[in-house]
């Protein structure tokens, strides 16, 4: 789910709660170490997120979020705060070329450089506490 998160809108805001959880406690992000990616280097996009951000000239930036549901990757075009809204049960993370995440939903992606330890890092916690909240599934049982 694509949405211009830059007014304060109650509906919105329902509809990513819904999706991806309320944003966590202080005392949650405390104990994670953290929720928020460091600044995150768009490389590639999909042509609706494509079209969003070559309205300006800035450079692509973005961060995420994490939820107890899921992700929020936000990034801004002109003046308007844009969020992809990824629920883990629809989150694809890839590692393509050597300094390149890609993440995935439905036909939403945005690839990012990974070339400092601190984003590599982020990107390992998403990867484990998707693991750790998935669902069981029925092999495992």
């Amino acid at each position: 789910m694509l949405v211009n998160v830059s007014y304060n809108n109650k509906e919105t805001t329902r509809k990513v709660d819904e999706q991806v959880g309320k944003p966590f406690t202080l005392k949650e992000r405390w104990t994670m170490d953290g929720i928020g990616s460091p600044k995150l280097i768009i490389t590639e996009t999909s042509i609706e997120i494509r079209n969003l951000l070559i309205l300006d000239n800035n450079r692509n930036t973005c961060n995420i979020e994490l939820r107890p549901k899921g992700i929020i990757v936000r990034f801004r075009s002109l003046l308007e705060t844009f969020a992809l809204v990824i629920p883990y049960y629809k989150l694809s993370l890839y590692k393509g070329e050597a300094s390149v995440y890609s993440i995935y939903r439905d036909h939403h992606f945005i690839k990012v450089e990974s070339d400092t330890k601190a984003v590599q890092k982020f990107f390992k916690k998403i990867i484990t506490y998707k693991a750790d909240n998935a669902p069981t599934s029925i092999e495992d049982l």
